[in-house]
């Protein structure tokens, strides 16, 4: 099999068939672009361990993950989904191997915090930060609570703006990171202010 013969559908099509070739061919077709994303990445890992070998074993199990829950929908391409699948595997990597020197959301506190005599101080913490809905949301909720809520409001690539820049990652960095230019990378920081900020006062997170 050549791969230049078949478009990606008919690939993954031969993939689920466990067609070993259509396998063969999908991860070499996209080493390339695994490669790339990996030597983009690893300029933002220094002195923390993680070698771009790592990298690439991110990003293959970002592909591996991209085959097996692709549908073929119309507003989104099989390699538009996979670049991003294997994007969000190399950044998890990278924040991961940040965090020792950067903890914000790690230091973020529990919207069931309580005072001493047990009672919730939601509304303390809504009142601490009123102007930056980026800490407001760390001063509301845990880690695992923020990108879940994320998740749900954000597009692919506004979440990756804000998991990026939550860990310390400059507007430069994330724009070199997510191959984008500047200005996209603050457009997404002001839509993903107005999403969260809406939340907030809606009271729905």
């Amino acid at each position: 099999m050549n791969y230049k013969e078949y478009n990606d559908n008919e690939l993954l099509y031969y993939v689920h068939e466990n067609n070993e070739d259509a396998v063969e061919i999908v991860y070499k077709k996209y080493e390339p672009l695994i490669y790339n994303l990996a030597n983009r990445v690893i300029n933002y890992c220094q002195n923390s361990g993680v070698e771009i070998s790592d990298l690439i074993q991110e990003g293959m199990l970002g592909l591996s993950k991209a085959i097996e829950q692709y549908q073929d929908m119309k507003e989104a391409s099989f390699y538009t989904f996979a670049k991003t699948c294997i994007e969000r595997k190399m950044i998890s990597a990278a924040i991961a191997a940040r965090r020792q020197k950067h903890k914000i959301l790690n230091e973020s506190l529990s919207i069931e915090t309580t005072d001493e005599d047990g009672n919730a101080i939601y509304e303390n913490l809504l009142s601490d930060e009123t102007n930056n809905p980026e800490k407001m949301l760390l001063n509301l909720e845990t880690e695992k609570n923020i990108l879940k809520k994320a998740e749900e409001i954000l597009t692919d690539f506004e979440l990756q703006v804000f998991e990026l820049k939550l860990n310390d990652f400059n507007y430069k960095e994330i724009a070199e990171i997510l191959d984008r230019d500047v200005k996209a990378v603050d457009n997404a920081l002001q839509r993903i202010k107005s999403k969260l900020k809406k939340q907030i006062n809606q009271n729905s997170i």
